[in-house]
């Protein structure tokens, strides 16, 4: 079973239903697919392959031999102190995150406006899909977009990570990233076309999240399954390591403002209520990205259930 691959230009022609179609089954049946020809030139993607790799080289590459993950991984070769299983406090991954406001790397030279140029196209990227979600939700234009920015204006955080995850000695003793959902809301990632790793849960199977050339990997995070009154559930994924390959990965976030209030849109709980299917199970309740991002922050390798619901006690 493969993860869906959908062709975003498709949308302007006399496909546009059916990929309309593909991107709801996307949202609703899997919380993971992927798109190809969206837009982003092969160029920039190539650009942006280069320079992430070679940032990696000249900057993070000797540090990661020293970082608490190495530490932890050689003191465990030397003691035998596992007793089996992975390990639940460790990732094997290095990264940075770019953001407007913070300072980013100053090598290689072409990284800065390579990045720049990237974050600019994957936003607008971001913004043309949340359409779409809207008029699958039934919703007016724009609805999700203005929910993650707490109104009009550009209030979100978007935010880049880039990261990698080195080979790694002992692949059966920890994963790259632990298994979790994403807290915000639409995830973009660019990730490796040629060192797998990543998968997600699919009907209690992890299933690999296959390598396609310059596709850019869609997820819905834990705010989107909330403002769809749970039509679009996010995803548990994980990334597992090799003892072979540097995978390389881009991870973008449009996620709320930490002021938005979030809740479900007002017509989907009207629906829910006019087809009798209000279940206390499945509710979710209103509340401050912020207090949640708080809540996340102690949860997030958790079932993310009690999160909704610890959220509102916090608050």
């Amino acid at each position: 079973m493969a993860v869906p691959v959908i062709d975003f230009s498709k949308l302007n022609g006399e496909e546009r239903a059916k990929t309309m179609a593909q991107i709801a089954n996307g949202c609703e049946e899997w919380g993971f697919f992927q798109l190809i020809n969206h837009g982003i030139s092969e160029e920039l993607l190539e650009r942006v392959k280069k320079v992430c790799s070679e940032f990696y080289k000249l900057e993070r590459e000797e540090s990661f031999k020293n970082s608490t993950s190495v530490k932890i991984m050689n003191e465990i070769s030397e003691n035998k102190s596992n007793n089996g299983g992975k390990l639940e406090h460790v990732d094997w991954e290095d990264v940075i995150t770019l953001l407007d406001d913070n300072e980013w790397p100053q090598n290689p030279q072409e990284f800065r406006e390579t990045m720049a140029e990237y974050r600019s196209e994957l936003k607008k990227l971001a913004e043309k899909l949340m359409e779409v979600m809207d008029e699958n939700l039934g919703l007016a234009k724009g609805f999700i977009k203005k929910a993650l920015n707490d109104g009009e204006g550009d209030n979100a955080f978007f935010g880049t990570k880039v990261s990698h995850y080195p080979p790694c000695p002992y692949p059966e003793l920890v994963n790259g990233l632990r298994a979790h959902t994403d807290a915000g809301g639409v995830i973009l990632l660019f990730q490796d076309d040629k060192v797998g790793g990543l998968q997600m849960l699919k009907d209690g199977e992890w299933l690999d999240v296959q390598p396609v050339p310059n596709a850019i990997v869609i997820n819905t995070g834990d705010q989107i399954e909330v403002l769809s009154n749970g039509r679009y559930k996010s995803c548990w994924h994980r990334v597992l390591v090799s003892s072979e390959g540097n995978r390389r990965s881009i991870a973008s976030f449009y996620n709320p403002s930490l002021k938005a209030t979030i809740c479900p849109a007002p017509e989907l709980l009207a629906q829910k209520e006019n087809q009798k299917e209000v279940d206390e199970t499945t509710y979710y309740p209103k509340f401050v990205f912020g207090d949640y991002m708080d809540v996340y922050a102690k949860l997030k390798f958790q079932p993310k259930e009690p999160r909704f619901q610890a959220v509102v006690k916090a608050t």
